[in-house]
């Protein structure tokens, strides 16, 4: 197909590990999937009594089918973000033998299901780069504590994910020292982050900090950006070999994590609403083993345990750590993927006005 479609600021974007960018245009009823400009899928959407139907157009024959698929059920999802599944039609063969590879399941009468909770762990639409899930188990000792070895870490962009209310694309990279460090010297000596992380120092002080995790099988910084911009910083961490263990009994693939925003301008709830399950969404894609994740914010910060119980986290208990009195926090698979958080309950109208201008479009 050769079909041209101009690209306006009001499309989805699916980002494809190692390739350009997938569109998706919502032209009516219409999702137009486009590469490098060029359409390479058309489907329709229609109410059914089974839910939100759709039905391939034109298109799913090449190389991209299924990633062009994937892509226009995440536009569908984000219109409908209270549909508990889609149903798909028209999908040849080829294209559906994929598909039930993955998150789909086979509806009879030609017809494809899929569930919302399978579809968000469909790790290759998010993930640009491979998780760590493939990785062979094998345990060892580390500092008197028996767990599986870790994968290598991995280097550059591991996650990207197009947020509707925001129209921008939220990303995860690795840290690169050499690049981050003035701006990260900047967060830390930020008196509000500074006031729960206690990390203040000179460039040397935080050089140092950063080179220690990144020695540390145990530990993953990352850096959260928006469109590219670099807005707040991500410590991703396997539980059982953390100070946490004993407080969580720590289970192998079990993970937490520790956050700063750095941006004043990227406070506030639309962007929690975006970081926040989009950090989890990739802790839980990066290895299919994460049963849970476990989180110790200070038992004082009440804001960010308000935005962890809106975001499906369980209040376990407070306990001490040597440094700080902690809240501990648990947030299983089944629920996160369970209960469709990748767009939280309760986010403001006016967050979802995309949503509501593109869903009356196509109505």
């Amino acid at each position: 197909m050769a079909e041209n479609v101009q690209h306006h600021p009001r499309e989805f974007v699916t980002q494809r590990a190692g390739a350009a960018a997938l569109y998706t245009a919502v032209d009516g009823a219409q999702l137009i999937v486009t590469l490098d400009g060029v359409a390479v899928q058309r489907w329709q959407m229609a109410g059914a009594p089974a839910g939100l139907q759709l039905t391939l157009q034109s298109g799913g024959e090449d190389a991209l089918a299924r990633d062009a698929a994937l892509a226009a059920c995440e536009t569908a999802f984000a219109l409908y973000p209270g549909e508990a599944g889609l149903h798909l039609a028209g999908a040849p063969p080829a294209l559906a033998a994929q598909l039930l590879q993955g998150a789909a399941l086979d509806a009879g009468a030609g017809l494809l299901q899929l569930p919302a909770q399978r579809f968000w762990q469909e790790s290759g639409v998010w993930l640009t780069r491979p998780g760590s899930g493939a990785y062979p188990l094998q345990y060892v000792m580390s500092h008197g504590q028996r767990h599986p070895l870790r994968a290598p870490k991995p280097s550059g962009q591991v996650y990207a994910r197009h947020i509707p209310w925001l129209n921008q694309v939220l990303s995860l990279r690795t840290v690169d020292i050499d690049g981050d460090l003035a701006t990260f010297n900047r967060w830390m000596n930020d008196p509000r982050v500074a006031h729960f992380w206690q990390e203040e120092g000179d460039l040397a002080r935080h050089r140092a900090y950063l080179e220690q995790l990144q020695a540390d099988p145990h530990m993953l910084p990352l850096i959260g950006c928006a469109d590219g911009r670099p807005f707040g910083y991500f410590e991703v961490y396997w539980a059982k070999e953390n100070r946490i263990g004993p407080y969580c009994e720590a289970a192998d693939f079990d993970r937490g994590w520790h956050v700063l925003i750095g941006e004043e301008d990227v406070r506030g709830r639309p962007w929690v609403t975006a970081w926040l399950p989009s950090l989890m969404h990739y802790i839980f894609l990066d290895d299919v083993r994460t049963q849970r994740i476990v989180g110790e914010p200070r038992a004082d910060h009440h804001q960010q345990i308000n935005n962890l119980d809106r975001n499906g986290f369980a209040k376990i208990k407070e306990f001490d750590f040597p440094h700080k009195r902690a809240m501990l926090v648990t947030l299983l698979r089944e629920r996160f993927f369970g209960e469709r958080r990748l767009v939280p309950p309760g986010v403001a109208e006016h967050e979802l006005s995309y949503f509501n201008h593109l869903a009356t479009r196509s109505e």
